[in-house]
């Protein structure tokens, strides 16, 4: 399967830049966003060397995308976790009536 370079806007970037440069620690950034350790730094230095025509490709609103995806991939394995304890509950509520039943069936024989 063919992987699609990511493709990131200005705003994105500068938003990165701007956290690295407040001294949060770089492995946090790149987990946070979801992006390769080395992107933060290479961007700072272009936007060091020419701030006016840095990041001037279109780039995509991968933040927002990304953000959706994890909640989707939440949402099913919230999803997963309520049918499999509809399931068990179900299952126990089975086997309570069973047992309730059981008592009354002894005494009257």
């Amino acid at each position: 399967m063919k992987k699609t370079r990511r493709r990131y806007d200005r705003a994105f970037k500068i938003s990165v830049v701007a956290e690295l440069e407040s001294g949060k620690p770089l492995a946090q950034i790149a987990r946070e966003h979801s992006i390769h350790p080395a992107l933060p730094s290479r961007w700072r230095e272009e936007l060091a060397e020419n701030p006016e025509k840095a990041f001037s490709g279109n780039g995509n609103q991968y933040k927002d995308q990304a953000r959706i995806a994890e909640l989707e991939r939440l949402l099913g394995q919230a999803h997963a976790e309520i049918e499999l304890l509809k399931k068990a509950f179900a299952m126990t509520q089975k086997k309570v009536r069973e047992e309730r039943i059981k008592p009354t069936l002894r005494d009257g024989t």
